[in-house]
């Protein structure tokens, strides 16, 4: 049996260790913090969750349901160890993120099968026929880790950048003007409300859009092949600076991805868009008005202790005085103190359409998987999954077996399947959603004309055919 080598201890790389160990492999798990950190990351924990607390909806029969409900079934690590230190969030499934790490921190050490190495892995050896490889170095992947990656694909690599909300400390928010309810009554009333009136609102906005903004670093501009890059994107200003590859000039701009605006430039594209994103107040009924506020802004429990908040959808590029000063504008944060301000990281990731197969190998070196962000999925669950994928893939390789892909009609295969198939000139990172698994066919989407029981027959049919896939695994420890 081969060994297999996973590089990236964030949240793909130990759920694909943990999955390959599970079945039977020797595995080596490879992580480079705390030796040497990158500039998003606060600790060297495993399974550090960098940006917001929250794996997304729980409610039956929507699509990050579906994802996790298969995850669950194949026995994700990772999914356990949210699922056992979730804290309130209404109908989301957020966690208390230090209980989180340490749990899987735990997993890792107590098995038998994994071997840890904090070292920066700097070279991959596509010719070594005894290893399978999983790179699943997430969005921060180190320069000569990339600039490796960058020789073995011949692509340049694609870069847009990721976004972290505000933490605030929970008792300085003043609770007299602000109240607890969750959207539409869905879930627990588990979030802090913070509403404005007309008023508030227009003097935040023009607040926001006059704040001064962050400039590029060296480190976020990286092109694949170390050479001088220019990244077009209509949100940001040019910065020149220089390549972490080679020290020569590059010329980049911020490339935002779409689903992870920082709200300064959602702001810019009209004075109501946040009103209708972000800080929409649609079914948050304030109970001391009987009405929904003209806007609202979201906090959601960071921890189990509830002693911090997380401002929901409020990651920003502004400089940290100035998120001071326009935060506090916030009804209710007059007085807050912030634990954590906002920030702006580059996201790297490949050309998943060019270069991976549906088994999440390189089409060039079979014997290379990419997981997590790197290989074009967006999201906390969403690289977990990839990482479940992954580890069992590498562990069909590990034995001398040619993996099946899963299931197209599943959210996991419709996921990877996206990543695989998309087209070439439109391709971003995704999340899982109902665009992406396959559509009902014609005649039943004339005899179901309700959307929700629409879904319901998408996640029925994903559920059954995820099930039948995990059944026709080979390996006993794969058939979880």
């Amino acid at each position: 049996m081969k060994k297999i080598h996973v590089i990236g201890g964030g949240l793909a790389g130990p759920e694909a260790a943990l999955q390959a160990a599970d079945a039977g492999c020797q595995v080596t798990l490879f992580e480079m913090r705390p030796h040497r950190s990158t500039e998003a990351h606060q600790t060297q924990d495993f399974a550090e969750l960098v940006c917001s607390n929250s794996l997304k909806s729980e409610s039956e029969n929507s699509a990050p349901w579906l994802l996790k409900q298969e995850m669950r079934q194949a026995g994700s690590f990772l999914l356990r160890a949210a699922d056992e230190t979730a804290v309130p969030a209404g109908h989301a499934l957020a966690v208390d993120r230090e209980l989180f790490s340490a749990k899987v921190a735990a997993m890792i050490e107590a098995h038998p099968n994994i071997t840890v190495v904090r070292e920066e892995v700097t070279h991959l050896n596509e010719n070594d026929a005894d290893t399978i490889t999983i790179l699943a170095s997430g969005p921060l992947t180190s320069a000569p880790l990339a600039a490796e990656l960058a020789r073995l694909t011949g692509a340049d690599h694609l870069a847009f950048y990721d976004s972290i909300s505000p933490i605030v400390d929970a008792s300085t928010i003043d609770m007299d003007k602000v109240y607890f309810a969750a959207r539409w009554d869905k879930g627990t009333a588990d979030y802090i409300n913070c509403p404005f009136n007309k008023d508030e609102y227009n003097a935040f906005i023009d607040a926001l859009t006059g704040a001064e903004k962050i400039e590029a670093k060296a480190w976020e501009a990286l092109p694949a092949d170390g050479q001088p890059t220019e990244v077009t994107t209509a949100y940001s200003d040019l910065t020149t600076d220089h390549s972490p590859l080679n020290n020569t000039p590059v010329a980049a701009k911020l490339q935002y991805f779409e689903g992870c605006l920082p709200i300064e430039e959602t702001a810019r594209r009209g004075r109501d868009t946040l009103r209708f994103g972000p800080m929409k107040p649609a079914g948050l009924t304030n109970p001391k008005t009987g009405r929904w506020p003209y806007a609202c802004v979201q906090l959601r429990q960071e921890n189990l202790r509830a002693d911090s908040y997380n401002l929901v959808g409020f990651q920003n590029h502004l400089k940290f005085g100035e998120q001071a000063r326009v935060l506090r504008l916030i009804p209710g944060l007059e007085h807050a103190t912030f634990l954590r301000y906002g920030q702006i990281h580059r996201n790297t990731y490949i050309h998943a359409p060019s270069l991976l197969t549906e088994t999440l190998q390189l089409k060039a070196h079979p014997g290379i998987l990419i997981a997590g962000q790197l290989s074009g999925v967006e999201g906390y669950t969403e690289s977990i999954a990839s990482g479940l994928l992954a580890g069992r893939y590498a562990a069909a390789l590990a034995c001398g077996e040619q993996p099946t892909p899963a299931p197209r009609l599943s959210a996991n295969g419709s996921l990877v399947h996206y990543i695989t198939h998309c087209d070439t000139k439109k391709f971003q990172p995704a999340n899982i959603t109902f665009d992406l698994l396959q559509p009902l066919d014609e005649s039943e989407r004339k005899a179901i004309r309700d959307k929700k029981e629409r879904h319901k027959l998408q996640c029925d049919r994903a559920l059954a055919a995820w099930e039948q896939w995990m059944q026709a695994q080979r390996s006993p420890a794969l058939a979880t």
